[in-house]
């Protein structure tokens, strides 16, 4: 936890940016009835029933001293899925950067064995060479400022019924481009040392 808190105290560097990743599970559903446009005095009408149209998956990643963001959305969140994102980050959007610090939880797809699970080992390891990684702890997951991201995504864009992954795409393209044209960034406030008094009983009594 003191690793994660301490990371996010230091300042702005390009060659090393600090980068918050997370992942996000949605359900698409489809509509048994085309919805009621709303009207003066008469709110929008939609029939409770819905037909389930399966399952997207969301990874993010936040910039949060920049105030940028990129969303992908794919079919699943395998290790394979994890170690191309992973290469996108570095290749094309952190290209110049020395090594990227990132910040996830600790699930078991989120590590360099990943990129050796999609990759030839040259590849794999000059991708491992330039991340370094971060976790939360366990039950910790509130650290990591990709997941309040993904909770203002999901009250701003997603707290409605989405039919299909298309949909899905376009809708998180355009939330992304707003929030990236403004360079919405996150002021972390919750230090090491507030986690030492608020969070006294995590820590071993010697």
């Amino acid at each position: 936890m003191e690793d994660v808190l301490d990371l996010y105290t230091e300042p702005y560097d390009p060659d090393y940016p600090m980068v918050c990743m997370d992942e996000m599970n949605k359900q698409l559903v489809k509509e048994v009835k085309e919805p009621i446009p709303p009207r003066l005095g008469t709110p929008q009408r939609y029939d409770t029933e819905y037909i389930r149209n399966g399952t997207c998956n969301l990874f993010i990643f936040f910039e949060p001293l920049k105030g940028w963001r990129h969303i992908e959305v794919t079919d699943r969140r395998t290790a394979i899925d994890w170690a191309h994102q992973i290469k996108t980050l570095l290749d094309d959007y952190y290209p110049k950067a020395k090594k990227v610090r990132l910040v996830m939880d600790n699930l078991n797809t989120h590590s360099i064995t990943s990129l050796y699970k999609a990759f030839e080992p040259q590849e794999a390891r000059r991708l491992a060479k330039r991340l370094e990684l971060h976790y939360t702890p366990k039950h910790g997951s509130w650290l990591n400022m990709a997941e309040i991201e993904l909770s203002h995504l999901s009250r701003q864009c997603l707290k409605r019924r989405i039919p299909d992954q298309e949909t899905m795409k376009r809708e998180v393209a355009a939330w992304v481009k707003y929030r990236n044209e403004r360079s919405s960034k996150m002021k972390w406030r919750f230090t090491t040392e507030d986690a030492r008094i608020k969070l006294k009983h995590l820590y071993p009594v010697l």
